[in-house]
């Protein structure tokens, strides 16, 4: 018979699979393949116990994005998880499996069962949510709690046809379709099973009794509980269930509510009561007495409560936490001592308290950040995350101090860090960043992090000299190389931004560059002279520094530096009046007339130098006689200074010398010849014999000179007198001996005057000597008021034997009047 009973449900069973089966794959086909979006967010649905490598999804297609922007932005996934269950193809822009995806561990019974992370993308930042629901497979069979050990049950045979008794219901991890769909019994005479969905969708079972029992016919009964899913293929469970047949007890216990509520804060100490039922048997003795049990049900409940089996008071045994569960249900029996059980069902609710800080998590930190990074740049994004509910779980987020940024919620959880103003590294060059995450409990809780930002350098200022302009002196005649100045700036950039080199910009200085006159130096920006300066050619000048950084694109300014070139004393005074010609000689005339302080002449010089030594003063050095003359020291005039008398010398001659106020000083000397007379004949002769003194010394250079040239020619003169008269006495002999007449012959207009010349009547030799000779000329020159003699120094002759010879040089047209020129020609 009990064969028979496993035939009949076996072909039951597959009855039940066969029906399911197509519905099933077509409906699993579907979900393997269904991606949608939903709010901007991709989702997609993939079953569990996927094999690692199994592609979820194309993540570059769905976001719209090119797969060279995944590589660029450096796509990475982020989770809050421990394990990673995906992995991104940034080559083909794919979603991988990572991990097995166990969706009974991952969910529990949770349905959907879904899981989230996060896909950021930089430069620029971008944040996308990703959300995979786990699919449930049929890979768990129904499992009853105690399905190593039989459901015993001790039943009375006088037990009412009705009388109902609960039984064990089983597990299954799955959902959906493949969780526990039905209970069957096993073909038994006595028993029916009774289902009865509760509103959580869950099911309670009992075993009812349908036919009396007799406990001499069968005192034990066996038959079997199975459980069915709704999985293809189907997955079954089963717990075998053992009847003792008892005497009478015909009253089960009942409790006083069908359903108790209770409520239980988290972190309870263990041993809080936390509710107490009641039950009551109807019958007396050992059957009315009552103990109570919790029965075991799926869940982690079992563990949590313990009751008292006498008093039915519930007891906390474990750890609550409100982050891990928020509920739980527990099956109270009662039974008496007859078997007979009576159950309810308890709910209690865990009250949640804030005892979870709010957790931070930096996601991306963007350090260091330019300087002009643009307002509303993200600098950083954080996940921040309480696991308390309702005010205990909401967070403000804020940040310590006057910074410029701001922090501002972007999808759930996750908050930018932002920058709200324009930052200026030269101002700061980094911040220390406090975030606080402040959660709406009581008392609040707050956790905070801090980020040191560092604000990287941008070419942003040009270099700034310490002064608007410059001016540098310099003594003229300086060594070439000399060092004259140093231009300074400064930038108040970083690094290679602040890197400062010196240029000096093309400009003119008397029409050459002023690279021709200075150079300067790229780094120290030291001004150095090329050439030795000259004040008396340029006495100042301006150039044009140019101060760039190292930065790209470089940035400069200009200075300009004026160089003042100071006089130094290197020009000796130069005589401008009275002209010293190179052979010629000036005489002032002074009337024996004259008075005390009579102006003779006046000395004019001028020094190229400036300032003080430019100063001039007049000296009379020497003099002919000190006391007939005196020179203006500042003015350089010749006066008398007593009256002029006949004793008196004609020719003085006064050395005045001219000095500077330099340091050293510099001067100058010049001579006049002052003659003391009425008229310029009467010291003719003495300033001629006074002017052949001046020209000895010159002289003696060209007479030995002219000695030997002379003696050359003498020889070499000698030599050929000889030889013709050699040549003539030959010839001569030769005609004496040939006894012809010797006839002389005289050349046309010749003629033998005394026996003693031998040029011709009619040639007649003019010589005359150039007016500019230094050597054999003499010129005399006289002005309207003769008070001005000009000599030549080699003239032999006075006026007087000069106006004698004027017959012999045929000059009848050349009277002496003011101005008389006089040849002469000296003796060969």
């Amino acid at each position: 018979m009990m064969g028979n009973l496993r035939r009949v449900s076996l072909r039951w069973i597959q009855w039940r699979l066969f029906t399911v089966l197509q519905r099933q794959i077509g409906l699993l086909v579907f979900l393997l393949h269904f991606i949608y979006i939903v709010d901007g967010q991709i989702r997609y649905s993939v079953p569990e116990e996927m094999k690692k490598g199994s592609v979820i999804g194309n993540v570059a297609q769905d976001l719209g994005l090119d797969v060279k922007r995944l590589r660029s932005g450096r796509a990475r996934i982020v989770t809050g998880e421990n394990v990673q269950y995906t992995e991104l193809n940034t080559d083909k822009g794919i979603l991988l499996v990572n991990e097995r995806i166990d969706r009974e561990q991952l969910c529990g019974d949770t349905t959907p069962c879904s899981f989230s992370f996060e896909l950021i993308l930089e430069n620029p930042m971008e944040l996308h949510r990703i959300t995979v629901e786990v699919l449930d497979i049929n890979d768990h069979a129904p499992v009853f709690p105690s399905k190593d050990k039989s459901i015993r049950f001790e039943v009375s045979e006088s037990a009412a046809i009705g009388v109902q008794f609960p039984l064990q219901t089983a597990e299954d991890l799955d959902v959906g379709q493949n969780a526990l769909k039905d209970y069957v019994l096993s073909p038994n005479d006595n028993f029916i099973l009774k289902q009865h969905v509760n509103p959580d969708g869950g099911k309670n079972i009992e075993m009812v009794l349908q036919k009396p029992l007799d406990r001499e016919q069968r005192p034990n009964l066996h038959f079997k509980l199975i459980a069915l899913d709704g999985g293809t293929p189907q997955r079954s469970g089963s717990v075998n269930i053992d009847v003792t047949v008892l005497d009478a007890n015909d009253n089960i216990p009942v409790f006083n509510q069908s359903v108790y509520k209770a409520s239980v804060v988290e972190n309870t100490i263990k041993g809080t009561s936390v509710i107490t039922v009641n039950a009551t048997d109807a019958d007396s003795g050992s059957n009315g007495l009552i103990a109570f049990s919790l029965s075991k049900t799926k869940g982690s409940a079992a563990d949590i409560f313990s009751i008292d089996n006498s008093m039915g008071t519930i007891y906390v045994f474990g750890e609550i936490d409100f982050e891990k569960q928020k509920k739980y249900e527990v099956r109270v029996e009662a039974k008496d001592q007859g078997g007979l059980i009576g159950t309810s069902k308890v709910i209690v609710d865990v009250v949640d308290i804030n005892d979870n800080a709010p957790v931070i998590s930096v996601m991306s930190f963007s350090s260091p950040i330019l300087e002009n990074a643009p307002v509303g740049t993200t600098v950083a994004i954080l996940n921040i995350k309480d696991a308390d509910s309702d005010k205990n779980g909401r967070i403000k987020c804020s940040l310590e101090g006057n910074i410029p940024f701001r922090i501002e919620l972007s999808l759930t959880n996750y908050y930018n860090l932002i920058l709200d103003q324009e930052l200026d590294r030269e101002s700061v060059t980094d911040y220390n960043i406090t975030i606080k995450a402040t959660d709406f409990g009581s008392p609040p809780l707050t956790t905070s992090t801090k980020l040191h930002l560092k604000v990287s350098d941008v070419n942003d200022n040009a270099p700034v000299f310490d002064k608007s302009s410059y001016s540098a002196y310099i003594m003229e005649n300086n060594p070439p190389g000399y060092s004259i100045f140093a231009v300074c700036s400064r930038d108040s950039d970083w690094n290679q931004n602040a890197r400062i080199s010196y240029f000096l910009e093309d400009t003119q200085v008397n029409g050459n560059q002023v690279s021709a006159y200075i150079s300067l130096n790229a780094e120290t920006g030291v001004l150095t002279a090329l050439r030795s300066l000259d004040y008396e050619q340029i006495k100042e000048f301006q150039l044009v520094v140019k101060a760039q950084d190292g930065g790209s694109p470089p940035l400069s300014s200009n200075v300009t530096v004026k160089i003042l070139i100071q006089d130094q004393n290197d020009n000796p005074p130069q005589i401008l009046y009275p002209v010293q010609t190179g052979g010629s000689m000036v005489a002032e005339r002074v009337p024996r007339s004259a008075d005390v302080g009579y102006l003779v002449t006046k000395v004019v010089a001028a020094d190229v130098d400036s300032g003080q030594n430019a100063w001039l003063s007049y000296k009379l050095q020497k003099a002919t006689d000190r006391a007939l003359f005196d020179v203006g020291l500042q003015n350089g005039e010749i006066r008398t200074i007593r009256q002029v008398t006949d004793k008196d010398a004609v020719k003085q001659r006064l050395t005045v010398i001219v000095e500077d106020n330099g340091q050293p000083s510099r001067s100058a000397t010049v001579i006049v010849n002052v003659a003391v007379a009425d008229s310029f004949p009467e010291v003719l002769s003495d300033f001629t014999d006074f002017s052949h003194k001046e020209y000895n010394e010159n002289l003696t250079f060209y007479l030995v000179l002219a000695l030997a040239v002379v003696s050359f020619l003498f020889i070499t003169c000698l030599v050929v007198i000889i030889s013709v008269k050699i040549y003539r006495w030959r010839q001569s002999c030769i005609l004496y001996h040939s006894n012809l007449p010797v006839i002389p012959y005289y050349p046309p207009r010749y003629s033998d005057t005394l026996g003693t010349g031998t040029l011709p009547h009619v040639y007649n030799y003019e010589v005359c000597r150039t007016t500019d000779s230094r050597k054999s000329d003499s010129k005399f020159c006289g002005t309207g008021s003769q008070n001005v003699l000009i000599m030549e120094p080699s003239s032999t002759g006075t006026m007087q034997r000069m106006h004698n010879e004027k017959n012999i040089l045929d000059e009848p047209d050349s009277p002496l009047e003011g101005r008389t020129l006089f040849r002469t020609m000296d003796s060969y």
